[in-house]
């Protein structure tokens, strides 16, 4: 079944994260009176930013707490996510992960789309890929369509964002779309979305001891590995 389109993640995949996220979890976390440990944190990477602080005060405080069942604790905290993350974001040095550049080159040149997803809502990616170059639309950029979990019904590990990508370019059959991240969430997206193949890359937030343990189609060392590992 030929490749269409390839959707990717974006911190720790396509742009470059040193535990920048992590980093900034952790501080809201500290902020808002959550005790999680970074194993903890690193395990909720990928999915949508305000259901890890939901996720995090429930098991801190338990599903029926009122605050938690209301979502004030969790919308507190994600509040106070959002300011550290933005504030890191507008000033630190970005960088494409080893492979990207090359990657977007490659399917340009084989006709196959690229789109970009992510479990950042979209102030914070506006701000990433604005300094990327990557905005659609933006002269040059590599990417045409970018969806967040803050504009589909559930994010990851749900298959929305993926089917939004493909309503976008219209795809029908999910078996023409490869899915690509860092995380086990992106892996599970990839299979619920019922995609040709559900990839991870092992330079981002989880290694490949972490991610073999997850259902996968295969787990590469960088993008850079991506067309051979497709065949081209």
């Amino acid at each position: 079944m030929p490749v269409k389109l390839i959707v990717l993640d974006i911190a720790g995949t396509t742009v470059c994260d040193n535990n920048e996220v992590l980093n900034c979890f952790s501080a809201a976390c500290r902020e808002s009176g959550i005790e999680a440990s970074d194993n903890r944190l690193n395990a909720l990477m990928g999915v949508s930013k305000l259901e890890v602080f939901h996720t995090l005060w429930r098991e801190q405080l338990g599903s029926d707490a009122p605050e938690v069942v209301i979502g004030q604790k969790a919308d507190a905290a994600y509040t106070a996510f959002r300011h550290i993350l933005e504030d890191y974001y507008r000033a630190c040095p970005l960088q494409p992960t080893e492979g990207a550049l090359e990657l977007f080159h490659w399917a340009k040149g084989m006709n196959i789309d690229i789109a970009l997803n992510t479990g950042f809502y979209r102030a914070v990616t506006d701000i990433i890929l604005g300094r990327m170059g990557w905005l659609p639309g933006m002269s040059g950029s590599p990417v045409q369509f970018v969806v967040t979990s803050e504009e589909v019904p559930a994010g990851r590990p749900a298959p929305h964002m993926i089917r939004a990508a493909m309503a976008y370019f219209g795809i029908d059959n999910p078996k023409n779309v490869v899915k690509i991240g860092d995380t086990p969430v992106d892996l599970l997206e990839g299979r619920n979305a019922d995609c040709l193949m559900s990839l991870a890359v092992t330079n981002g937030t989880h290694t490949f001891e972490q991610l073999s343990v997850f259902d996968n189609d295969g787990l590469l060392k960088s993008l850079r590995y991506l067309p051979e590992f497709l065949g081209a």
